[in-house]
């Protein structure tokens, strides 16, 4: 396995080692021993799983304390383009992103640590989606940011993506008040 440092603190994408025969391949998901030994000390309570067509895009989001969530996201099958945004006041990277290509095929993983907003666009049809949490699911701790915010500045390199209702209307960072402290 392999940890992977990006330009904002916490955030670690995840190369695992992948055994490969002309029977498929195996890996390890998460052992929490070796993430422990490279100080990734979080412990998961709930697995999601979701499955979406091309050019569905879903986020940015979060959980409110004290039900935030730290995740581990990853590609069962297709390809995305993950997101997160540091949204902890006095973050010297608060209101910055960070993204990565997630797929299938490489079967790297992104951590995202409580404190960020989270999303995700397909770029093949038929993407399923796993996330590891940290936390249990909080309808009422619900959170967050429009998705082309163009504060935010993300490229996304789309014009319209999929969208829920919800994802449609969500706050601008401009008018976002953090419930997250660095």
């Amino acid at each position: 396995m392999k940890i992977i440092k990006t330009p904002i603190p916490d955030l670690l994408v995840v190369e695992p080692s992948v055994f490969n025969d002309q029977r498929g391949y195996f890996f390890e998901v998460y052992n929490q021993e070796r993430y422990f030994n490279n100080n990734m000390q979080m412990q998961f309570v709930q697995d999601n799983e979701s499955k979406s067509g091309k050019n569905v895009l879903r986020g940015l989001h979060f959980q409110k304390p004290p039900f935030a969530q730290g995740k581990l996201v990853r590609v069962i099958q297709g390809k995305v383009l993950d997101v997160a945004v540091d949204i902890r006041k006095g973050s010297p990277t608060y209101g910055s992103y960070h993204a990565v290509e997630l797929d299938a095929i490489s079967k790297r993983m992104f951590y995202i640590p409580e404190g960020f907003a989270h999303g995700f666009l397909t770029m093949e049809e038929d993407t399923i989606f796993a996330y590891k949490c940290t936390n249990y699911y909080n309808k009422e701790s619900e959170g967050s940011l429009l998705w082309s915010d163009e504060t935010i500045g993300i490229k996304w390199n789309i014009e319209n993506p999929i969208l829920s209702e919800k994802d449609k209307i969500s706050p601008l960072f401009k008018d976002f008040n953090s419930p997250f402290k660095y």
